[in-house]
């Protein structure tokens, strides 16, 4: 026997359903820039979902564009996960910067894939209130799984990836290309779940040397 039909409003309760206009149903994390927040939906980085960062070349301040909402996180008391980050961090600027080094959980895997399952894993565990990762190419299924790794374990996901990625299909809330500017960035929004497509230039603060 055929399963009924769900009704509009079943198909609109689900988590992989959304609407451009629907700001409500997005829940955020300050990102500590208000500039930037006020053009988020929720008014910060996505709980519960992927958002890709496609800085044009690495160096460009990407890490000092998420400190301040890392720093809030592990002073509440959270756990914040770093995974195959392309440098060693550099404690004394991530300590400068207010982050608790203890809450910073950081992940060295010995492959491309082992560091893929060790997104995923987290991501799904919900241990950590927020997971940045540096993986290498990602495909649509991967993109997905993490997705859902995310949703479940109502995880904030931050995925630093290569210029070239932004033009793939991805199931990301949110996509932000970030561009050098004096003193800071520029950051293009060219996907934003709830929102508008727009640019904002964020001004970022000094970090110590070799931060």
């Amino acid at each position: 026997m055929t399963a009924p039909a769900p009704s509009l409003s079943e198909v609109l309760a689900r988590p992989d359903v959304w609407r451009g206009s629907d700001f409500a149903r997005v829940t955020a994390e300050p990102s500590g820039h208000a500039e930037l927040d006020r053009r988020l939906p929720g008014g910060g980085w996505p709980v519960g979902a992927l958002t890709e960062l496609f800085p044009e070349t690495q160096g460009i301040g990407e890490m000092q564009l998420v400190l301040p909402w890392i720093a809030r996180l592990t002073q509440a008391g959270g756990r914040v996960a770093m995974v195959d980050p392309p440098h060693l961090p550099f404690a004394p600027a991530l300590a400068q910067a207010g982050i608790v080094l203890s809450r910073l959980l950081l992940v060295r895997p010995q492959s491309e894939d082992g560091g893929l399952w060790a997104t995923e894993q987290i991501l799904r565990a919900g241990s950590c209130g927020a997971v940045l990762a540096w993986p290498g190419r990602l495909g649509a299924v991967e993109l997905k799984r993490f997705q859902l790794a995310a949703e479940t374990g109502k995880t904030t996901a931050l995925l630093f990836r290569e210029p070239r990625a932004a033009a793939e299909f991805s199931p990301a809330a949110l996509r932000l290309k970030l561009t050098a500017r004096p003193g800071g960035l520029r950051i293009d929004i060219f996907k934003c779940r709830g929102g508008t497509p727009t640019a904002v230039e964020v001004l970022l603060p000094a970090l110590a040397a070799n931060g």
